[in-house]
C-alpha cells in the first residue's frame, strides 16, 4: 500500500487543526482563573465548582441523562425486536422498510425535529377534543389538555435511536448460522427459548454498540429537543444555548467540556469495540 505523501499529511493535519483547535481553546479556558476568554490567568476549578452549584445546569444534566438511559433502553428493545423481524421477512418487503429505517438518520435534524414537533400540536388538538367528549360521558375524566415535556421528548429521541440500534444489530443476524435456531428447536427449546440462549449470545456485540450509539445521540442531540421538550423540560445543550444568549460565562466552557469528554469516551469505547470485532473475524 502506498503511504500518504508528505503533502497529504499535511492537509490531513491542518484539517484536524481546524476542527479540534477550537475546542482544545475552550477545554483550556475552562481552567482559567479569570472571567477573560482570551488572557490566561492562572489555573483553577472554580468554574466546575460553581458548575455544580447551579440548579438549572444539574437539573439540565438529571434531565439529559434520564432521557438518554430511557431511550436508550427503549430503543434497544426495540431495535432489536424490530431487527430480528425484518431479519425474517422475504427481502422484497424488507428492502423498502429498511430504507425507510434509515430516513431519520439521513433527514436534516431541523426537519425531524420541526415535524415531530407539529405532529405533537396536532396530537394534543384532537386529544382535547376527544377528552373533551368521553369526560362528558361521567366515567372518569382524563387531561382536556396536553403539553409538551418530558413525554414529547422521550419520545422524539426514540425516533432517532431506533435506526442506531437496528442498524447495528442487523449485520450480526446476517453474520449468524441460521441453522442455529432450527437446531435449537431440534433439540427441545422453544422459539422462545431458542431466541435467548441462541440469537441474543450471537447479536450482543451488535446490540451493545447499538446501545452506546443510541446514548451518545441522545447526550449529544439539541435541534430536535429543542423543538419537542416544550417550555418545562430542557436538555443540557438547550441550557448552554440559553446561556449564550446572555453574558457568557466560563461555566459554559465547563459544561462543554464535559459534554465533549462523555461524547469522546463513549466514541472511543464503540470504536474500539468494533475494531476487536473486526480483528476477532
Amino acid at each position: 500500500m502506498k503511504k500518504p505523501s508528505k503533502l497529504n499529511r499535511f492537509f490531513m493535519a491542518l484539517v484536524f487543526f481546524f476542527l479540534y483547535a477550537p475546542i482544545f481553546v475552550l477545554i483550556v479556558f475552562s481552567f482559567n482563573d479569570s472571567k477573560s476568554r482570551t488572557v490566561w490567568q492562572g489555573f483553577t476549578l472554580d468554574w466546575y465548582a460553581e458548575l455544580f452549584r447551579d440548579s438549572a445546569i444539574t437539573g439540565a444534566i438529571g434531565t439529559t441523562l434520564l432521557v438518554s438511559l430511557l431511550a436508550t433502553v427503549i430503543a434497544t428493545a426495540a431495535g432489536t425486536l424490530a431487527s430480528v423481524g425484518f431479519f425474517n421477512m422475504k427481502k422484497r418487503i424488507r428492502g423498502p422498510l429498511m430504507t425507510i429505517n434509515n430516513i431519520p438518520m439521513t433527514n436534516a435534524d431541523i426537519v425531524t425535529g420541526v415535524s415531530l414537533c407539529l405532529l405533537f400540536v396536532a396530537f394534543f388538538g384532537v386529544w382535547g377534543g376527544f377528552a373533551e367528549w368521553f369526560n362528558s360521558l361521567g366515567l372518569f375524566r382524563l387531561p382536556a389538555r396536553l403539553h409538551m415535556g418530558f413525554g414529547t421528548l422521550l419520545i422524539a429521541h426514540l425516533t432517532f435511536d431506533i435506526p442506531y440500534v437496528i442498524l447495528s444489530v442487523m449485520p450480526k443476524l446476517r453474520q449468524m448460522d441460521k441453522n442455529l435456531i432450527d437446531a435449537a428447536q431440534d433439540l427441545g427449546c422453544t422459539w422462545m427459548q431458542a431466541f435467548w440462549k441462541v440469537v441474543l449470545p450471537e447479536i450482543k456485540q451488535g446490540i451493545v454498540s447499538g446501545a452506546l450509539i443510541a446514548f451518545t445521540m441522545s447526550v449529544d442531540d439539541f435541534v430536535i429537543s429543542y423543538f419537542t421538550a416544550g417550555s418545562t423540560t430542557s436538555t443540557l445543550a438547550m441550557v448552554v444555548y440559553g446561556m449564550t444568549k446572555k453574558r457568557i460565562s466560563p461555566k459554559i466552557n465547563a459544561v462543554s467540556s464535559l459534554l465533549f469528554a462523555t461524547v469522546l469516551t463513549l466514541l472511543i469505547i464503540v470504536n474500539v469495540r468494533e475494531a476487536r470485532q473486526e480483528k476477532q473475524k
